[in-house]
């Protein structure tokens, strides 16, 4: 998920921002209620030197699939620093992205009725399934601007992980009545005609897909939102099966009519499998895991903030797309004053390093308690 994008406020959006770390911290707060008043010391926070091992593939062929198929984003910590702004993107992400693919399953709808694959079909009924999950992401956006309440203390974005859950299982659902078509027409079997159409129609499939998906994923990346990121990813993953709609056309045109069901039961198997890294991204998100390269850097911070002698834990979870966390700091601070002052300093700090960080509570204790 990536370059370097820019938000509205005119920040750069660094997608890889522990490959940047380097630069001095000149960010503005204005407009951020850190619930004190900001203290002008030196929190020598000029030199993110620090390195971050990755797991991830890079590099070749199976780093070029991981980075398509699996986009990482390191759990978005520069994403946009507004909540509020973040939302409006995503409601547009959503909105947008909705009329695209109804407008894409509704030209591959008529071609199927020309063409009369099951390849097709089955990439269509795919495709308005994922014209329908717009919607409970919309739901989900718009609850996350509501403030929160005394019974929903920590707000309402956890809804976008809800609606991840709905996402997964409208995709598996449209898997398997894919895959119940494409069996039935081993069953009994029906003529493809016009294969030329059936070849346009797959790289219509392909091509609403792919621009859907792009616009999605960066998005999501902007605004830290997981769901909105593995929406992007299956519409990927479905431009991929719409090309695939092609091969059952030439296969046709070859005198093998066999090939249209064979393409439409391998597409619906093909959906099921790719599905397990959504599976995996939006259960983590559940399970309140975070990439660790933000705890290093949230680690990193604090340790060079002025006063700070220690950092004794440190806590982060995702709330929809914005981020909570707390931390427990040892300080050389004579005083309890003194060192409320430090923790204040520590958790401008971080929300510095981390610009879609809402509530960041840093208790400090005593070096020689």
């Amino acid at each position: 998920m990536s370059g370097t994008q820019t938000h509205d406020h005119g920040e750069p959006d660094h997608a890889h921002a522990h490959d940047t770390h380097d630069h001095p911290h000149d960010h503005d707060h204005t407009g951020h209620d850190h619930g004190h008043g900001h203290h002008h010391t030196d929190h020598g926070h000029t030199d993110h030197d620090h390195d971050h091992a990755h797991s991830h593939p890079h590099g070749g062929v199976k780093g070029f699939l991981y980075d398509l198929f699996v986009p990482h984003t390191h759990d978005a910590a520069d994403s946009v620093d507004d909540a509020l702004e973040a939302s409006k993107a995503g409601v547009t992400a959503v909105k947008v992205s909705m009329f695209i693919l109804l407008g894409t399953t509704l030209l591959q709808l008529i071609l199927v009725s020309v063409t009369g694959s099951v390849a097709l079909l089955a990439d269509t009924i795919h495709n308005f399934a994922d014209a329908l999950t717009a919607v409970p992401l919309w739901i989900a956006f718009v609850l996350g601007r509501r403030v929160a309440t005394r019974r929903y203390t920590f707000g309402f974005g956890r809804a976008e992980d809800l609606a991840g859950l709905f996402i997964i299982f409208v995709v598996a659902l449209s898997a398997v009545v894919a895959g119940w078509e494409a069996i039935d027409r081993f069953i009994h079997p029906q003529p493809v005609q016009n294969a030329w159409w059936l070849i346009a129609a797959g790289f219509i499939g392909f091509a609403g897909n792919e621009l859907v998906a792009i616009y999605r994923i960066r998005v999501g990346r902007k605004i830290g939102s997981a769901a909105l990121v593995a929406d992007g990813v299956h519409a990927r993953l479905d431009g991929i099966t719409s090309l695939s709609v092609v091969l059952g056309a030439v296969g046709v045109l070859l005198g093998f009519p066999i090939a249209d069901p064979i393409i439409g039961l391998l597409i619906s198997i093909s959906i099921l499998v790719l599905l397990w890294g959504t599976v995996k991204s939006v259960g983590a998100r559940l399970m309140d895991a975070v990439d660790p390269e933000l705890i290093d850097r949230v680690e990193h911070a604090l340790e060079h903030t002025s006063g700070v002698t220690g950092v004794r834990s440190v806590k982060l979870r995702w709330v929809g797309h914005r981020l909570l966390g707390s931390a427990v700091i040892t300080t050389d601070a004579q005083t309890l004053h003194d060192a409320t002052h430090v923790a204040e300093h520590a958790s401008e700090h971080v929300r510095t390093d981390l610009r879609n960080l809402d509530d960041f509570v840093v208790t400090p204790t005593l070096a020689d308690h």
